[in-house]
């Protein structure tokens, strides 16, 4: 395998300090989104890789007031609440109804949800996976929505998402995130109605995907991709999600600039993940010829620096792949877990739909994910910048030595079983290539 030059766990302070003290939180076409992707692209170009930057129309989440309150034992309680993107507020109006919870992950077999209309619903779980699902909410009507993360019993509303097709095709309520446990004091205590207020709107702007190119001597050998994305959700700084995904592209570009390839390898920071991986998506449209005839793997950083926990790759690829990277990250003693799921939340996904294979390199710290996910305590204290280091070290022995030879050690197939499942969310939560 091809020696690298050693990653610095300095420059991956340095670079992480920016991005979440210096720049701060980072939502989608905001200025502070704007200000990271410039430090990218100048980062990118100190190394010597060739820089485009190419922007793509989106959404700015614009939140001036959110309030919620809560009639518990006859009293107006305030909660914490976060408005989720892609959805309305109230246009300044206090709106009221009867509290109503709605159990998700079983009650959409119902085959009546007009018991919503009017309601405010507490709707159990974050993400509606089936446009189906979703239509049927819409057309209930109900007064508003407040989502509440079941994958861990959290006391912080996280902030989060309606995908943009959904909102777009079917329409959207105002929809905010409650932390769990508010949700399941007002269960306990038999709440009878709720109440918002809030100012907000969705502002068209634009956003950034930063594209470092390390050109190859053969055009016919293909590209190799990596990514991370540089956006964050609201009120958070995202120092593992994903600020460390974005040094971890700064550091492979400085190694591997300097050495000898057959293969290009391409190096996107993608703007917009969180509205679910709207920069990718925008880019392999926007590539797709080249993508689909030229694009041999992708590899994707989203979430590898937490401090304490375990390291995982998740797979849309050919098993020999899969044992090409084990070995690579157990020459420097990382030892991975693997997964096979097919997970339409990455960067990595609208690279699979174009028949790309690759994983997505993440840690967990607990069996949901990671108990700090989209907080505002996503900051410079969860995240092991020596880690990271190693981890990076080691994606950057793969690509030197993947980049240099003249065969990879893999066919560029996804298997079978995942490219229904690839397909069915790429035209339901997506949109398909024409966004329909």
């Amino acid at each position: 395998m091809t020696a690298t030059p050693a990653v610095s766990p300095c420059l991956i302070e340095k670079h992480l300090r920016v991005l979440t003290c210096d720049i701060g939180v980072r939502l989608a076409g905001s200025d502070q989104e704007r200000r990271a992707a410039d430090y990218i692209a100048e980062a990118f170009r100190a190394t010597g890789a060739g820089v485009t930057v190419e922007t793509f129309p989106v959404f700015q989440r614009c939140v001036r007031e959110q309030t919620l309150e809560v009639l518990v034992n006859s009293s107006w309680r305030p909660f914490a609440c976060s408005l989720f993107s892609s959805t309305p507020g109230t246009a300044g109006a206090r709106v009221e109804a009867p509290l109503v919870f709605f159990e998700a992950p079983t009650e959409y077999a119902r085959p009546d949800l007009s018991f919503l209309r009017g309601k405010a619903v507490v709707h159990l779980g974050c993400h509606i996976e089936s446009r189906e699902a979703y239509r049927r909410l819409m057309e209930a009507q109900p007064a508003f929505l407040l989502f509440v993360d079941i994958r861990y019993p959290g006391t912080t509303p996280l902030a989060d998402g309606m995908f943009p097709s959904y909102a777009r095709d079917l329409g959207a309520r105002p929809t905010l995130n409650v932390a769990f446990m508010d949700a399941w004091e007002w269960k306990r205590c038999g709440a009878a109605a709720a109440r918002i207020r809030v100012c907000a709107e969705a502002r068209p702007s634009v956003s950034e995907n930063v594209v470092a190119e390390l050109p190859g001597s053969d055009p016919e050998a293909g590209v190799l991709y990596a990514g991370g994305h540089h956006d964050t959700q609201a009120d958070s700084v995202g120092a593992d999600d994903n600020a460390v995904g974005v040094v971890a592209l700064l550091e492979l570009a400085r190694v591997l600039a300097p050495l000898p390839r057959r293969r290009a390898i391409r190096l996107i920071s993608f703007g917009t993940e969180e509205q679910l991986s709207v920069g990718s998506a925008e880019y392999v449209r926007a590539h797709r010829a080249e993508i689909e005839a030229s694009g041999r793997c992708m590899l994707n950083i989203d979430g590898g620096g937490s401090l304490l926990g375990w390291t995982e790759l998740n797979a849309n690829g050919p098993e020999a792949m899969v044992k090409a990277m084990v070995n690579a990250f157990r020459q420097r003693d990382l030892w991975l877990g693997i997964g096979r799921e097919v997970i339409p939340y990455t960067d990595q996904f609208p690279f699979a739909v174009a028949g790309v294979p690759g994983v997505w390199l993440s840690r967990r710290n607990c069996t949901a994910g990671r108990f700090f996910h989209h907080r505002p305590d996503d900051d410079l204290s969860r995240v092991s910048c020596d880690l990271l280091a190693a981890l990076t070290g080691a994606a950057a022995d793969l690509l030197a030595d993947w980049s240099a030879r003249r065969t990879l050690p893999f066919a560029r197939r996804i298997p079978a079983a995942q490219q229904h499942a690839i397909q069915a969310f790429w035209e339901d939560l997506y949109g398909g290539w024409d966004r329909r």
